[in-house]
């Protein structure tokens, strides 16, 4: 999947219901990183530091930033991390599931349902290789989301030990591959060895999802690999584009023009450019008095009618409103046009 479009570059049973295992921890992030805050201080609980499977080793009564919780949940999978920040965000791992399900769904993942913020094996605890590349393409819009899956390497705080942890990424693509800046493994007996992985070249942001593979390096090299080849960048909007003209009343000037603040290329395939389109949304007349820069309006770029990039749309020079003896002269002036035109 092409990140900011949303675009599959190819798929294969990708709507099917799979166990996503520890991938899980990509939706349990983004929810965390939406309902959560930052600097809060987590203490785990004796649930918490007694869960199952990969583990952050938190004891009860522990506390770490939410932050620091982070990173023990994204690098090393740890299962007492994401039950840890469950419990403190929403009361209970349950609860907190169902947030998780809930932005899933309004991400687009409607096949998804999350009963566990960690991923462990429950039969109503599933999602589809499609859903886990539109849930972390989203995650990828959040800049500290990106940082975190990125993270090669992290020292977080070990209260009562004479050193810290030092956090290694269990995500080998991190070093294997060029451009590679997340995301996620996963492995239980009930969904097999899972990797979502993602990698960024010449601004192009691609997510791949494996479910269930015996090869998950290979496999996620080789789609990353064709992915690359099908896209390109294609310039679509130049900052300083002159976009559209705007009338001003009572103005020194009669008209100004509308500047793009920003340079906007989109990824796209050689027979797809008539999936994307522009809208732009700004006034056809204002009032004076106009500043240069003044931001007056939107232009988004849209893929198959969904916004995928947009820019500020600026003043390109300030108009003064006439003085008074200004106004009376237009007025005079028109009559006069009009009187004229009509004799």
């Amino acid at each position: 999947m092409e990140a900011s479009t949303g675009k599959v570059l190819y798929g294969k049973q990708a709507t099917e219901r799979r166990y996503p295992a520890s991938t899980t921890k990509i939706m349990t992030l983004i929810t965390a990183l939406e309902y959560g805050q930052l600097d809060d201080v987590v203490t785990a609980s004796e649930n918490a530091a007694s869960t199952e499977g990969s583990s952050l080793w938190l004891t009860q009564g522990e506390q770490l930033t939410m932050h620091d919780m982070f990173y023990g949940i994204m690098l090393v999978s740890g299962n007492d991390a994401t039950v840890a920040v469950a419990e403190h965000i929403s009361g209970s791992v349950e609860k907190f599931a169902k947030l998780m399900t809930d932005k899933a769904h309004v991400i687009g993942a409607v096949n998804s349902n999350f009963t566990n913020s960690s991923g462990l094996p429950n039969e109503n605890h599933y999602s589809t290789a499609y859903d886990l590349a539109k849930i972390t393409a989203y995650g990828y819009k959040n800049p500290l989301f990106a940082q975190i899956v990125a993270t090669q390497h992290k020292v977080v705080p070990w209260p009562g030990k004479d050193h810290d942890r030092d956090l290694y990424n269990e995500n080998k693509m991190l070093w294997l591959y060029d451009g590679a800046n997340g995301v996620k493994t996963g492995y239980t007996d009930a969904a097999g060895r899972c990797l979502v992985s993602a990698a960024k070249r010449n601004g192009i942001q691609l997510v791949v999802v494996v479910l269930d593979s015996d090869h998950m390096w290979d496999d996620s090299i080789t789609l990353l690999d064709y992915g690359f080849t099908q896209l390109k960048q294609v310039p679509v909007i130049n900052q300083g584009d002159i976009l559209k003209t705007v009338r001003i009343n009572e103005g020194k000037t009669s008209d100004v023009k509308l500047l793009a603040t920003n340079d906007i290329t989109i990824p796209m395939a050689d027979n797809e450019h008539d999936k994307f389109s522009t809208v732009i949304d700004a006034p056809n007349k204002l009032n004076a008095p106009v500043t240069s820069g003044q931001k007056l309006g939107t232009v988004r770029v849209m893929y198959n009618n969904i916004e995928v990039a947009s820019s500020d749309l600026v003043a390109d020079r300030s108009v003064e409103k006439k003085s008074f003896f200004g106004l009376l002269w237009s007025s005079v002036w028109g009559f006069l046009s009009l009187v004229f035109r009509n004799a």
